[in-house]
């Protein structure tokens, strides 16, 4: 599919000259930073340079103070405490930081993750009956909870207590816990709305160490742990988080907790760890537990200290990734192949696919995989425990939950938000659903939704990326949603006569450019799955790339590399 590239609106000419003389920067860098909304030295400063003393007081969140009081209460009666949280990384990470510190301050402890084909999502009636056999009178859960009013109820009338530690969106009724921790509740006036389910943990965390006089180190010990939650739960890089993030690398890289340490080494991982490291290496590896075996195994992993265990679990987790990325690989593949031969297909603008025995733990995998190459709003379903059971993601800027909200009555439950959702139906109901769900995509989804996009930040020229240049850039980091890697523009290149096809199936292209009519340096890149534009590059003529501008290193040497996005022949528009 063809992607249009769209160059976003540039700064203010006058802002950008202020700041570009303020900080001693180029105008490209003075745009990128307008852009972000920092057009001070000020908020330039604090931009580059988080501390985190920037936090803000964690009382400030609606029921801290019951919540603190809560557990200072099952410490000091010696009560049994289960921590409870959802099985991918955002709830193991936030389990795994709860854990680490009430353990220390409570003898009798355990935590808790549902599975997720017996139990599915959040707080299980399972769970609250088990914590009962244990006699647990406090049960603190993290990274869900938000919406278990019911649960909630069943569990105080059986004596147990909860703390709900969610940042989801509640529904109108708030359960009726001890405390209800979750910025986005009514009422709850806390400056930052976009916390992880950990990065919530960590608040309570906090709140405890304040009010008991105790180290905040206690507290930012645990950052790893909330850098990963916030890297793969893709929750914005703004505000609260970015310091929250640029303070966990800077703990995962220099001193881990040893579970972590244990997941790096088998991701591979070598020089700087980053947050696409996380998202696209460790992440995927807590994640694969739960969706291959039992998210309690990443738990494990993360609070294990011996070095015989945890290796035991670093070869257990590496394999259960290892069958993640074949069930992936092959059911995407399947379902590709349904989609083409199937003529119920052709000109729907979303895609509603289900088989009954595809693997549960990768349906929301495929589901990106299948909107990545239609570009239409999918759901993907497989039968679990008697019901159609999957995930759908969303395009653009399509609201997909209220999609799938327009078809409630269908559905025995669904949750999510804008851009990803997960749902469960009677079999009966699929097709209907799949009708309905149509009918509600084609009546207001736009043209320009379904566009696939490439946002540029700016256009500049090759030599512009001097090493100043791409020292100030990579101090825009760490990168995420709301402060995306930037992506630039940069008309008439030419090949420098070296760009070749690589790949096992020789789908990429391994590129070395120059600009038309300047110098002849030479700059490197790599064009994933780009070698359709091969034949062109090769042609000696100037065309134009979209890329990202990233840091490699081989061989105990770095070194620049453009991450190029797309590529476009000037033909194709002159």
């Amino acid at each position: 599919m063809q992607k249009y590239w769209k160059l976003k609106e540039q700064a203010d000419i006058n802002d950008i000259k202020q700041l570009s003389a303020a900080l001693n920067v180029d105008m490209a860098i003075a745009n990128l930073l307008v852009q972000r909304g920092i057009k001070t030295f000020a908020a330039a400063k604090s931009f580059f340079r988080p501390k985190l003393t920037d936090l803000h007081d964690p009382f400030l969140m609606k029921d801290m103070d019951k919540a603190v009081d809560r557990l200072e209460k099952a410490i000091n009666n010696k009560e049994k405490v289960m921590v409870y949280g959802d099985y991918d990384v955002d709830g193991t990470t936030s389990v795994a930081l709860m854990y680490t510190f009430l353990s220390k301050r409570i003898e009798e402890i355990e935590y808790y993750v549902p599975d997720r084909y017996m139990e599915g999502y959040g707080i299980s009636t399972i769970g609250i009956d088990y914590a009962l056999s244990k006699n647990i009178s406090l049960i603190v859960v993290l990274d869900c909870g938000i919406k278990a009013v019911e649960k909630i109820a069943y569990a105080k009338e059986l004596g147990i207590d909860f703390i709900i530690c969610d940042h989801h969106n509640p529904d109108d009724e708030i359960p009726k816990a001890v405390a209800v921790l979750d910025p986005k509740q009514p009422g709850c006036t806390y400056p930052y709305k976009d916390l992880s389910g950990c990065g919530v943990g960590f608040k309570l965390i906090q709140a405890y160490c304040f009010k008991h006089d105790l180290p905040q180190e206690i507290a930012y010990d645990l950052l790893d742990l909330v850098v990963v939650s916030i890297a793969s739960d893709i929750v914005p890089l703004t505000g609260e988080n970015r310091v929250l993030a640029y303070f966990g690398l800077q703990k995962l890289n220099s001193n881990p907790s040893t579970g972590l340490k244990t997941l790096i080494t088998y991701s591979g991982i070598i020089g700087e760890i980053r947050v696409q490291d996380i998202v696209f290496k460790i992440g995927p590896r807590l994640n694969a537990s739960g969706r291959i075996e039992h998210g309690k195994k990443s738990v494990k992993i993360l609070l294990a200290e011996d070095s015989t265990e945890l290796e035991e679990l670093g070869i257990e987790i590496n394999a259960y990734n290892e069958i993640r990325k074949t069930l992936d690989r092959d059911i995407t593949q399947e379902a590709l192949e349904m989609i083409s031969q199937s003529q119920f297909y052709e000109g729907r603008k979303s895609t509603v696919i289900y088989n009954r025995d595809w693997h549960k733990g990768v349906v929301g995998i495929v589901a990106s995989r299948l909107t990545e190459h239609y570009y239409r709003p999918t759901v993907v379903l497989t039968e679990s425990n008697g019901f159609a059971t999957g995930s759908a993601r969303s395009v653009g800027e399509f609201d997909l939950y209220e999609a799938i909200n327009q078809c409630a009555d269908l559905l025995e439950s669904y949750g999510g938000h804008m851009y990803a959702a997960g749902l469960s139906m009677k079999l009966d109901n699929v097709a209907e659903f799949s009708r309905r769900f149509e009918q509600v995509v084609r009546d207001s989804i736009t043209e320009d939704q379904m566009q696939q996009t490439i946002d540029l930040d700016a256009k500049i020229s090759l030599s512009d990326l001097t090493p100043k240049f791409i020292r100030l850039l990579k101090q825009f980091e760490p990168f995420g949603p709301h402060n995306m890697t930037p992506v630039f523009l940069t008309e008439d290149v030419m090949d420098y006569g070296t760009s070749k096809l690589v790949g096992k199936n020789n789908d990429h292209v391994k590129l070395d450019l120059m600009e038309a009519n300047r110098s002849s340096s030479r700059f490197s890149g790599i064009g994933f799955s780009l070698a359709t534009h091969f034949d062109m590059i090769k042609q000696s003529l100037p065309f134009d790339i979209c890329y990202s501008v990233t840091e490699n290193q081989y061989r105990d040497k770095i070194y620049l590399q453009l991450n190029v996005r797309d590529i476009r022949s000037r033909m194709d528009y002159e």
